[in-house]
């Protein structure tokens, strides 16, 4: 578990991050952050079993980030639902590489550290009534219109600041 990670294993973690948002996915290996850090690859084995370990330590630091960050945007928001949605968008262009490894496959929850999903999550949940379902949705509609604007896919002259709003608009409490 990324929680009982040694101060040597936490450092790993830590230059995984660098690796992955200047590199990318690619650039990612247990091989190159061993290079990075300076050990041999078999001794980063004896603080992360395999990559994906590697991996989902990354992921449970970014939700603790992205938790403080959401708690920290509805701190004193009127507009919670807006503020987030700002927040996850600044988030997901800051760091697109780690972004698409938090939301582009499959997520072993069990591996992540306890509670850092749910932390992340619950500012949202809270913002529009604490309805589940409608997090889910708001959600996936940031997600959408956060990895079409981190690939340019929207034409040069979209307004996406409206479009962002107009979505939103549409997941708060009471909208029709």
């Amino acid at each position: 578990m990324p929680d009982e990670l040694s101060p040597r294993g936490r450092e790993l973690v830590a230059a995984a991050r660098v690796l992955l948002e200047a590199e990318g996915p690619e650039g990612l290996s247990m091989r190159r952050l061993a290079e990075r850090v300076g050990v041999t690859a078999p001794s980063v084995y004896k603080h992360l079993p395999d990559k994906a370990a590697l991996e989902h330590a990354v992921i449970s630091d970014a939700f603790a980030e992205m938790a403080v960050a959401f708690a920290a945007a509805v701190d004193g928001a009127g507009d919670r639902l807006g503020a987030l949605a700002t927040a996850y968008r600044r988030f997901a262009s800051a760091h697109p590489h780690l972004y698409r490894l938090m939301t582009t496959r499959p997520l072993d929850r069990g591996r992540l550290r306890a509670g850092v999903e749910a932390a992340a999550a619950a500012p949202l949940v809270a913002a529009v009534g604490g309805d589940a379902d409608a997090a889910r949705a708001a959600w996936a509609f940031a997600h959408g219109m956060a990895i079409l604007e981190i690939d340019g896919r929207f034409p040069p002259d979209a307004d996406l600041d409206a479009a962002w709003a107009r979505g939103i608009a549409a997941f708060r409490p009471g909208a029709a």
